[in-house]
């Protein structure tokens, strides 16, 4: 019995015309799909760090219920109503309204935001916030409404967040509901 075998060739590669279809293709795709990945990617800064200073807002609130003592939650930075640097929350024991490191209890220390990101408020919060022990805010000003404006970019009040905080401590995120972003 004699078996005869065909001689078949494989081309082990793809040509120039193959390799120029899925180029382009792939350039269609991600030039639709890059631009609105970066829109996501800023939606989820800007909610992270929305959801920092309302964290730090709410654990400030707690600890001042739970300790019984006046907590304070403070801007770090020489700009009064710039919270940009960051911010500390901390308990004041010496009652001087400021964080010092040798005599007060640091609780939780807030980072910078991010290059392009700002994060001011109105004069009644304008240097710390503070809560007492029965759970309700006080500010650097003594009057207790005011506003957070949380923007990613100069102008784009359309995706900015705002957090504001009632007369008895609670803290809420809105979006878009900025007059104006620096």
């Amino acid at each position: 019995m004699l078996i005869y075998y065909e001689n078949i060739s494989y081309n082990k590669g793809f040509s120039l015309i193959e390799l120029m279809i899925t180029i382009a293709i792939a350039a269609i795709v991600m030039g639709i799909g890059i631009p609105g990945f970066v829109q996501v990617i800023k939606n989820n800064r800007l909610a992270t760090n929305a959801n920092e200073l309302i964290s730090s807002i709410n654990l400030s609130r707690s600890e001042a219920i739970k300790r019984n003592v006046r907590v304070f939650v403070e801007r770090k930075g020489g700009t009064s109503s710039n919270w940009d640097n960051g911010w500390n929350v901390f308990i004041d024991l010496n009652s001087d309204n400021t964080y010092n490191s040798g005599t007060d209890t640091l609780l939780k220390t807030y980072p910078a935001l991010s290059n392009s990101y700002t994060l001011r408020t109105g004069a009644n919060y304008a240097n710390w916030i503070s809560f007492l022990p029965s759970g309700l805010i006080n500010s650097s000003s003594g009057t207790n409404n005011d506003s957070f404006r949380l923007c990613a970019t100069a102008g784009d009040t359309v995706n900015s967040r705002k957090i504001t905080i009632n007369t008895v401590g609670r803290a809420r995120i809105s979006t878009g509901d900025v007059a104006s972003c620096p």
